[in-house]
C-alpha cells in the first residue's frame, strides 16, 4: 500500500510523508523535528522507518527543521548541490549526510525520484515526480508559473500536489509591502489560484484520482477561494473521474492519500 501524507503546508513550514510498503521518505522539513515527529505520529507513520528525506529548495520554511531532524533520525539528505551550498550558508553543527540530487531518477528504497527543475527565487528549486508500485505522484510547489517542462512531468500522475499560493485581488490589497507583492506574482514568486485553475482548464490530462490543493497563504487567500477556483476549472471531470480534491493545511496534518 502507498500512501502519502502533507503533514504542513504553508508560508510558515512545509513537509509531507511518501510512504510504499517498504519504504519512507520525507519530502522538505520546514517545521521543528520535534513538530514534525508529533505530526507523523499524529498520522499513523513511524519516525524510526524514514529511510531519506529530500528538498526541493533552501528557503526557511522548506528546511528550517532539517539539520536537527537529519542527525536525530540518521537519515541521508537528497538535496542538490547548488540548494545544499545555499543551505550551509546558515545551517550550524555538524554536517548531515548529503546525497546529491541529478535531473534524473534517483532510489531510495523502492520509490524511484525525479527532479524537475522549477521557476522560483532560489538557488536551484525542484519538484519531484515519485514512481512507486506502479503509481505515479506529482508535486509542484513554489512556482511563480507552469513551464511547459513541469506540464509535461504531471502527466499521467495518480495523484498531484500543486500550489495555488494566493488570490489576486486578496494579495494586491493585503498587508504585504509593494515589493514582496511584485515578487510573489512575478515569474519566480508562488502560483495563483487563477494560474493554477489555467492548467486545470487547458492542460491538465484528469488522470489523477487525488488532487491537493498546497502553500495556501494565511494572509492573502481562503481556502474557499482556492477550493471554489479549482473546482470551476475543474467543471465535471471531478465527477467523472472520482478526482478527490483536498486542501493541506498549515496547522494539522491531511488526511492521508491511500492507494
Amino acid at each position: 500500500m502507498v500512501r502519502m501524507t502533507v503533514l504542513a503546508s504553508g508560508s510558515r513550514g512545509n513537509t509531507a510523508i511518501l510512504s510504499s510498503t517498504g519504504t519512507s521518505i520525507l519530502i522538505d522539513a520546514g517545521i521543528s523535528c520535534r513538530e514534525t515527529l508529533r505530526r507523523m505520529h499524529s498520522a499513523g507513520e513511524d519516525p524510526s522507518k524514514l529511510s531519506a528525506v529530500v528538498i526541493t529548495h533552501e528557503h526557511q520554511d522548506h528546511i528550517s527543521g532539517l539539520a536537527v531532524l537529519a542527525r536525530r533520525l540518521k537519515i541521508p539528505v537528497y538535496i542538490t548541490g547548488h540548494t545544499h551550498q545555499e543551505w550551509q550558508r546558515w545551517v550550524r553543527g555538524p554536517a548531515t549526510r548529503q546525497v546529491p540530487l541529478y535531473e534524473d531518477d534517483d532510489k531510495v528504497g523502492d520509490i524511484e525520484i525525479l527532479p524537475f527543475t522549477i521557476p522560483h527565487d532560489a538557488a536551484d528549486p525542484v519538484g519531484f515526480v515519485f514512481r512507486t508500485e506502479g503509481l505515479k505522484i506529482g508535486m509542484a510547489t513554489d512556482l511563480g508559473y507552469m513551464p511547459a517542462n513541469i506540464k509535461v512531468h504531471l502527466r499521467g500522475c495518480d495523484a498531484l500536489v500543486l500550489e495555488s499560493n494566493h488570490d489576486l485581488e486578496m494579495l494586491r490589497g493585503g498587508p504585504y509591502p509593494w515589493s514582496v507583492k511584485q515578487r510573489v506574482m512575478s515569474r519566480v514568486g508562488h502560483l495563483s489560484n487563477h494560474s493554477l485553475a489555467d492548467f486545470f482548464s487547458n492542460d491538465y490530462d484528469g488522470g489523477a484520482a487525488f488532487l491537493v490543493l498546497a502553500h495556501l497563504s494565511e494572509s492573502n487567500n481562503h481556502p474557499e477561494l482556492a477550493l471554489q477556483s479549482a473546482e470551476r476549472a475543474l467543471g465535471g471531470r471531478l465527477n467523472l473521474i472520482q478526482n478527490r480534491l483536498v486542501l493541506a493545511s498549515q496547522t494539522e496534518p491531511m488526511e492521508a492519500i491511500r492507494f
